[in-house]
Parts: structure tokens; sequence; C-alpha cells
């Protein structure tokens, strides 16, 4: 049994709907991260956190090293995710403009230090910091 949720005879069945979940397939489910792209690794890293039906998801910085392409196909994934699950993700970036793009409420860090949160068209429309207006 995997955390007491679904029996071991299971778990490849389950594997397979996690990765049609996240846009890889079951092909994927005998693939070494070696063979895979870094959006293909992501993917599956999300698919591996999804696999105890989280109500939160904390994602650090997992787009950060993706070119733009992948990363926007990432950040729609969250969003679908999100949405279909009604999961709340804790979305981690420096990339503000992904922030702004993805998420509804937004704390923005500076030196450690909170420096502005609220709405997120709100703290982007009317910056009060010079770090997010920047």
């Amino acid at each position: 049994r995997v955390q007491g949720k679904i029996e071991t005879a299971q778990i490849p069945a389950r594997c397979g709907e996690l990765l049609d979940l996240v846009g890889l397939g079951r092909a994927f489910l005998d693939r070494k991260p070696r063979t895979m792209s870094g959006g293909q690794c992501q993917r599956a890293g999300i698919a591996r956190a999804l696999a105890v039906d989280p109500k939160l998801i904390i994602a650090d910085e997992c787009v950060a090293a993706l070119d733009v392409t992948i990363q926007a196909q990432i950040v729609e994934l969250f969003r679908e995710l999100v949405e279909r699950m009604s999961l709340t993700l804790i979305f981690i970036a420096h990339d503000l403009a992904i922030v702004r793009n993805l998420c509804q409420r937004v704390v923005v860090m500076h030196r450690g230090a909170i420096v502005e949160e609220g709405r997120s068209e709100e703290v982007f429309s009317r910056p009060k910091h010079a770090y997010t207006a920047a």
C-alpha cells in the first residue's frame, strides 16, 4: 500500500493516470530522467507530487531553468491543475512576470523581508516598493 491510499497492484495504473494528467502519457512509465528533457522532468515531478492527492503544492523555482515556451506550458499546467483539483499553489519565483500571470495573491520578498502583499492585479498595477515596480 502506498500512503494507505491504494494497493500495490494498483500503483502502475495510478502512475499512468498521473502521467496522463500532466501531459506526459503512459509511455513515460519506464523512462529514466536522463532520457527526458527539463520540461518532461518537471512534469514527472508534478505527477509525483499529485500522487498523494495533496490540497497544497509548493513549487519553488520550478520553471527557472526552462526555456520560455516550456515555462508557459508548465504555468498553464499548474493553472489547470489548481482549477481541476481545487489545489492551493504556493508558487515561488524570481520572475515576477510569471507570478503576475499565474497567481491570484502575491507576497513580494526582497532581501529576506516581505515588502508587499495583496491581490496580484493590485500589487502589480500599483506597486508600493521599488523592487516590485522594477
